[in-house]
């Protein structure tokens, strides 16, 4: 699963819109990025065991 980062949201939103996928789709990595201004950003892989 790869997130991205829509208008308005938090990390905290995608963090958990990512874990609640990986058990419903019974996956086991998800992508989750930000841009966080400045030509700057941040990823985070999560791994499901």
């Amino acid at each position: 699963i790869a997130l991205g980062h829509p208008l308005g949201a938090t990390g905290a939103m995608l963090l958990n819109t990512a874990l609640d996928e990986l058990e419903r789709r019974d996956l086991s990595t998800a992508l989750i990025t930000l841009c966080i201004g400045g030509g700057m950003g941040i990823a985070t892989i999560i791994e499901r065991v």
